[in-house]
């Protein structure tokens, strides 16, 4: 054949690949919605698995015999994993395709899920759950850089972040109630069966909804890189979660809490200089990026912290079962399931920084509203503040978590999506270790103030002091003193609550400061931008492409 003809038929060749390219890409475009449905549906299972199993504690002391140190590992060692795993795994997602990394994450989480349910004893619970966190590592980052690759358009992607972030807020509220459903009729197993069915529509309409998507350009497997971030990140969360038991200047936890500092420390310094990094560390530089982090953090610190102390006060101040606490519950999920969708309109015309710092804003004023109740108060003045709250965290959480995927290249979303996703499992940890911490140490020292005038003594004191509920199974012994020690230990209790919610306020209300000094309305910054509007940071620009200072999208011609 002639040089001629090899060139022509080369262009032919050239010509098909770009016609299905571009018929590729135009299926996917009109089957978005369709997709993010299928990534709202896997992230509901695995968010909502965070609080269903807390409503079935009581049942696995009595089934399993569970003990207060099993019953804790068997709710954070999903977590621990979860969020130890999550670099990693989105990094595996980039590389070999995150439609891969969601649907075997969905067949690990179901599989866990099945052990769980048949789980004869507590040591088997605390590993199968462990499993379950290895599958949900690998779903949460591939649901949001997969949503980030389908929705090209800046607007449409952040509706879809805010639908998205929607749920991720529902999945956290409806958790109990859906926990208490289930054990009104069948036993603490039945927390783990539900998942089966949710996991097997989503397996199926990720077949035929999801694109598989991954980077061109991956470099080669970062293992070392995986190895530090897994220990950095597991033993910094080890600390956290430990640090209210067993006590922040325990052995354990000061030896956990130096493996992990000097594990994220080794991280840094390799990612920093070796050729094919797990994470690009200059991301950071970024201060849309990294304020959006923070915001995120911070966001998930007080949503975590604050369910951690209401689930309780619903609970043990006003005397609701499990599956009560959580219908109360409701509005406050109805609330954000609402709001978060609504916030990319606010952001078009307010622009994010304005948005955020609203949201955060409102996230501190209605936890210090919420500092104020009493024992007594009314549910309507309760759910009113919580419901404010939510508003709040409506309108943060879906435009920061746009700004950090926004900040990065499209073929990066693996890793993008696994550092907005760790930040809110650290958030959240932090959130329940730092103020639960807190009242913890309050309510003591409101039970070692009454327990003269209470007669408690020794080992009764020492029962009272520890918890609100050991107090109130303490009263149950005490015949005419009953009512005294209740009334004030459930005092002692919502001091510690008012003292904890003051701090998560003000914790908070630094973050609307940082947001509204470093996180920009656009990214001020030099940024590459395609032809369909997505900027593309990191790199010198392509045939096609323009560089905007500003950051305002502009297609090349």
């Amino acid at each position: 054949m002639s040089r001629g003809g090899r060139m022509h038929g080369a262009a032919e060749t050239a010509g098909v690949a770009q016609e299905l390219a571009q018929e590729t890409d135009e299926r996917i475009h009109a089957r978005r919605w369709f997709t993010l449905a299928t990534l709202c549906l896997s992230l509901l299972i695995i968010v909502m698995d965070n609080t269903i199993l807390n409503v079935a504690i009581p049942s696995l002391v009595d089934e399993l015999g569970a003990t207060n140190s099993q019953l804790q590992w068997i709710v954070d060692g999903y977590t621990l994993v979860f969020a130890g795993l999550l670099l990693t795994t989105g990094s595996l997602g980039d590389r070999f395709g995150r439609k891969l990394a969601l649907r075997i994450g969905i067949v690990v989480f179901a599989a866990g899920s099945v052990m769980s349910a048949l789980a004869t004893s507590a040591t088997q619970l605390i590993a199968t759950r462990s499993l379950m966190g290895v599958g949900g590592a690998l779903i949460m980052p591939s649901t949001l850089s997969i949503l980030t690759n389908v929705f090209r358009d800046p607007r449409e992607r952040g509706r879809a972040i805010a639908i998205w972030a929607g749920f991720s807020g529902l999945g956290v509220a409806i958790g109990p109630v859906t926990g208490g459903l289930l054990l009104e009729h069948f036993s603490w197993s039945s927390v783990f069966w539900v998942n089966l069915p949710i996991g097997a529509l989503a397996l199926v309409a990720g077949w035929f909804f999801v694109p598989e998507t991954k980077d061109p350009t991956a470099a080669r497997l970062d293992p070392l890189g995986a190895l530090l971030s897994i220990v950095g990140l597991g033993s910094v969360l080890f600390a956290i979660i430990e640090g209210p038991s067993k006590g922040w200047a325990s052995s354990e936890v000061l030896a956990a809490a130096a493996i992990g500092a000097l594990g994220v420390l080794a991280f840094v310094a390799w990612e920093l200089h070796t050729d094919h990094p797990m994470l690009d560390l200059h991301f950071f530089t970024n201060p849309r990026f990294t304020a959006a982090n923070v915001a995120v953090t911070l966001t998930f610190f007080a949503m975590f912290g604050s369910l951690f102390l209401m689930t309780q006060y619903w609970q043990l101040v006003h005397g609701f079962t499990p599956l009560e606490a959580g219908v109360h519950l409701v509005p406050y999920a109805l609330t954000m399931m609402v709001t978060a969708p609504l916030s990319a309109r606010f952001v078009e015309r307010l622009g994010t920084t304005r948005v955020v710092t609203i949201g955060l804003t409102t996230i501190s004023l209605a936890m210090l509203a919420l500092s104020t109740i009493q024992p007594g108060s009314s549910y309507l003045r309760v759910i009113a503040n919580m419901c404010v709250m939510a508003v709040g965290m409506g309108l943060t959480m879906a435009p920061a978590t746009e700004s950090v995927m926004g900040s990065l290249p499209r073929e990066k979303a693996g890793v993008g999506s696994a550092v907005n996703d760790t930040t809110r499992q650290m958030g959240g940890a932090l959130g329940v270790a730092v103020i639960g911490s807190l009242v913890a140490s309050v309510y003591a020292a409101g039970i070692d103030d009454a327990a003269a005038s209470l007669g408690l003594r020794g080992d009764a004191l020492a029962a009272a002091r520890g918890s609100l509920g050991a107090a109130l199974n303490q009263a149950a012994g005490l015949g005419d003193g009953a009512g005294a020690l209740v009334a004030a230990a459930r005092q002692a209790f919502v001091d510690g609550l008012a003292q904890g919610l003051r701090v998560g306020a003000a914790v908070v209300f630094v973050a609307a400061i940082v947001a509204h000094r470093y996180l920009p309305a656009t990214d001020r910054t030099h940024v590459v931008v395609d032809r369909v509007g997505v900027p593309v940071v990191g790199r010198a620009p392509r045939s096609g492409e323009d560089v905007v200072g500003d950051g305002v999208p502009v297609a090349g011609s």
